[in-house]
């Protein structure tokens, strides 16, 4: 009996982990389109409630996102009521970003939603292999966590 096609390929970690990541960012993205955010909305939104007030350009090399792309991501967020942008009191040629109130509900919500689709993609995962399998990623990413 022939093996499965890219059996070799199937068996790499490296592939295992990049499909286990699709799955995750899909269960993920789908849990915030409910709540109406996209991804890179969710992680601004985050960044901007731990870090801020906050400058544009330190807002986009937190997260490793272009500059362009935090422009646009921002304004939809302003637009939506979700964050302010005003001229930063330490630097008036740098405007701050920081989370409204709305802001604040909906990240919570994100949150929530995140982590609901987290759990679903660890479901046939015991509590002790989750913490296992997530201090395992983190070693393996190179963060701290």
């Amino acid at each position: 009996m022939a093996e499965a096609p890219l059996s070799e390929i199937r068996s790499l970690p490296s592939w295992l982990l990049g499909r286990a990541a699709a799955r995750g960012r899909g269960l993920v993205a789908d849990a915030l389109a409910v709540e109406g955010m996209k991804m890179w909305h969710h992680v601004l939104l985050s960044a901007v409630r731990d870090l801020g007030p906050v400058a544009q350009a330190d807002l986009g090399r937190s997260v490793g996102l272009d500059p362009k792309d935090v422009v646009g991501v921002l304004n939809d967020l302003q637009s939506a009521g979700l964050v302010v942008r005003a001229p930063d009191p330490r630097d008036r040629r740098k405007n701050a970003v920081t989370l409204t109130d709305d802001g604040a509900r909906l990240l919570t919500r994100c949150e929530q939603a995140a982590r609901a689709a987290n759990d679903e993609l660890l479901a046939p995962l015991s509590a002790a292999e989750r913490d296992q399998f997530t201090a395992l990623l983190i070693r393996i990413s190179g963060t701290d966590g």
